[in-house]
């Protein structure tokens, strides 16, 4: 079965503010849904909570920042709502498992995987990623 339209909605609206400051309120109030009806029908069609998603694409545009460009690490934990460096490389390693220094060591960004089943079962799986001989393994 398709998506629901509220999380296709709710989906076009994190991608389009992906940089701005997002709660479960203020997309709530943007799109004019309770917040309670929001989290539980983007869960029920994508299996993680809405915070989990925005969590995660922003950690993913981090990690292609950190791999294309030589910008600080500082500047790209802000841009993705951090408000430390110290936040965003626990973030990020509990993501990537490593720290934003390691992936950026090895010089090349791989976008995670996500795997989108809608309805019954419907989950997006990041694929996780690990270090062999100095280069980043799927």
């Amino acid at each position: 079965m398709k998506q629901s339209l509220v999380t296709e909605r709710i989906l076009s609206y994190v991608g389009k503010n992906l940089e701005s400051a997002m709660t479960l309120d203020t997309i709530a109030k943007e799109l004019h849904y309770s917040k309670f009806y929001l989290e539980r029908t983007f869960k029920k069609d994508m299996g993680i909570s809405l915070y989990q998603y925005i969590r995660r694409r922003r950690l993913n545009e981090a990690a292609e920042k950190l791999g294309n460009t030589d910008r600080p690490v500082i500047e790209i934990a802000l841009e993705a709502g951090y408000l430390s460096q110290q936040a965003f490389a626990q973030a990020f390693r509990d993501e990537y498992g490593c720290t934003p220094l390691e992936y950026r060591k090895n010089r090349h960004f791989v976008r995670k995987k996500e795997r989108m089943q809608m309805n019954a079962g419907v989950y997006v799986k990041m694929r996780e990623f690990r270090f062999q001989e100095g280069r980043m393994a799927a």
